[in-house]
């Protein structure tokens, strides 16, 4: 037996007209009699399961809200997307193009999932939050404020990505990580553990964060750099090619870019017209620090 039918009560949607829905019988929260939102076909929701679509909310085109899904407020589903298990999408949220969202994922406010993105577990996206192109948010992850979030990129565990974050291009953000702020995290960088990447900071080549590190200021992380344990990298540091920054290591404030692996008095030359950084220098490793012991007592400094 069908639960719904379609009611003379139409909208005209980009070019599309939208019928307003009638339940035919009482299932979940719906009664029978109940006027719920528009539709363009039967196919954009299914007679199956406790799945439905209220206020003035909109599935058309190719879509499909299934399973015991609800699609409510001002919510759009459109183009070929999916949208099924128990998932809710709410408020301003649109969901569309090849996008699926599943599990018990809550996409509302003013955020947006499209492309060939996919939300799923207990995720979230939410505030104005934009996920999209190959992107796979699952877990408990939540994607929100105004991050934008596109490409092959995984978001999943706990991790968050917020504020004016911008994540792309083969990136993976996991377990308990932070991305936020005006921070940038791409081609093929990950950032995990406990780590957090906040400020105006650029994380990308193969880099990594992880552990409970923090990369926040102006810093760049690049290359097949590693910032982790509890290390923190901050203000105009540069952080490249093959460096390890771990342990208690503090580096910041740095007006010069160099390689964390120094092996040879030479690399450090231009590290002497800076004396004042060889203190924030400590710690990043016991060869390093030998080195800067022997520069100090033979300079002096």
């Amino acid at each position: 037996m069908k639960k719904y039918e379609l009611t003379q009560n139409s909208i005209e949607i980009d070019n599309r007209t939208l019928y307003q829905i009638k339940a035919l019988k009482d299932f979940s929260l719906i009664k029978k009699g109940d006027l719920g939102g528009y539709i363009e076909y039967e196919k954009n929701l299914s007679h199956d399961g406790n799945c439905w679509i209220s206020g003035n909310a909109h599935v058309y085109e190719n879509a499909l809200v299934s399973g015991n899904t609800w699609v409510y407020g001002n919510a759009r589903v459109f183009r070929n997307a999916r949208v099924f298990d128990d998932a809710w999408i709410y408020d301003n949220a649109h969901v569309f193009g090849n996008a699926k969202v599943s599990g018990y994922v809550l996409v509302c406010e003013n955020a947006s999932v499209y492309g060939k993105a996919e939300v799923s577990g207990n995720a979230r996206v939410s505030g104005n939050a934009q996920v999209s192109g190959n992107t796979q948010v699952s877990g408990n992850a939540w994607v929100y404020g105004k991050a934008e979030v596109s490409g092959d990129v995984e978001i999943f565990g706990n991790a968050s990505v917020y504020g004016n974050a911008q994540v792309y291009e083969n990136v993976r953000v996991y377990e308990n990580a932070r991305v936020y702020g005006d921070a940038q995290v791409y081609d093929n960088a990950y950032v995990f553990g406990d780590a957090k990447v906040f400020g105006n900071v650029q994380v990308y080549g193969d880099a990594e964060v992880s552990g409970n590190a923090l990369v926040s200021g102006n810093a760049q992380v690049s290359g097949n750099a590693r910032v982790y344990e509890s290390a923190r990298v901050s203000g105009n540091a540069q952080v490249f090619e093959s460096a390890r920054v771990y342990g208690n290591a503090r580096l910041g404030k740095v007006p010069v870019n160099f390689d964390c692996d120094f092996d040879s008095y030479e690399a450090l030359k231009e590290i002497l017209n800076y004396p004042e950084i060889l203190p924030v220098l400590s710690g990043l490793n016991e060869n390093l620090d030998k080195l800067i012991n022997t520069i100090l007592i033979k300079t002096g400094t």
